[in-house]
């Protein structure tokens, strides 16, 4: 059931502190953040400014120190570690700088192998695999590996992988940071048509070019969030 209020994900009052040695280290600092459905959003911030920790505590690979996160209405606190990692299999997408593609694996088995884990039957997984990878335009390799394709071809192939199991909300870390401009521009495009779609989209980036396409820009300097 979607909650009626259209808040996606909540952060209150979130820290991540690193203890180095006497130091106390704040690399998120007391964020207060709602993420709403169907948003289109850019996590703008330099390198060290806290954004891939935010990250990581958004999409629950991480738990704060401090504070609570709440996705889809579920209060992520209470949930024990499997619990945790089945929520973010089914409402979370991620997708990475450096592709994350599993070399031994072809492109359809990469696509395949989260429907699997998640309870699809191999022929089912497949189907939606295959599927996937038609919309993204990747159809044509399905039995290429990895290292066979170039880099946009790979990120094609992460964002299929990224969409297998019908998320509630995509993030991408510096999704063309290892694209040339023209790959990058093409995959910026498949964002804004799965925004279109009804996706909730959150990118993670230092540059500014890419927070123009977004809808909203959430800024992060030393752990603390300064634009929402």
């Amino acid at each position: 059931m979607q909650r009626k209020d259209g808040v996606l994900m909540k952060l209150d009052k979130v820290c991540k502190i690193y203890e180095m040695g006497e130091d106390t280290l704040y690399a998120l600092n007391n964020i207060d953040l709602e993420i709403r459905r169907g948003e289109f959003s850019s996590i703008l911030g330099p390198s060290g400014s806290g954004k891939s920790t935010l990250l990581h505590i958004l999409g629950l690979l991480d738990e704060p120190s401090k504070g609570q996160i709440y996705l889809d209405g579920i209060e992520v606190h209470k949930l024990n570690e499997d619990e945790r990692a089945r929520l973010r299999g089914k409402k979370i997408g991620f997708i990475f700088q450096m592709f994350n593609l599993i070399p031994s694996l072809t492109v359809l088995e990469n696509v395949t192998l989260p429907a699997l884990i998640y309870e699809n039957s191999p022929t089912e997984a497949e189907a939606k695999a295959m599927q996937m990878l038609k919309f993204i335009g990747m159809d044509h390799r399905l039995h290429h590996f990895p290292n066979q394709l170039s880099g946009g071809q790979r990120q094609r192939v992460a964002i299929a992988r990224a969409l297998i199991n019908d998320p509630e909300i995509i993030f991408a870390d510096e999704p063309t940071g290892n694209l040339d401009t023209r790959t990058g521009h093409d995959v910026l495009e498949m964002f804004k048509e799965l925004h279109r779609q009804g996706k909730t989209i959150i990118i993670v980036t230092h540059d500014e070019g890419i927070t123009k396409l977004t809808e909203r820009t959430i800024k992060i300097v030393d752990g603390k969030i300064v634009k929402s």
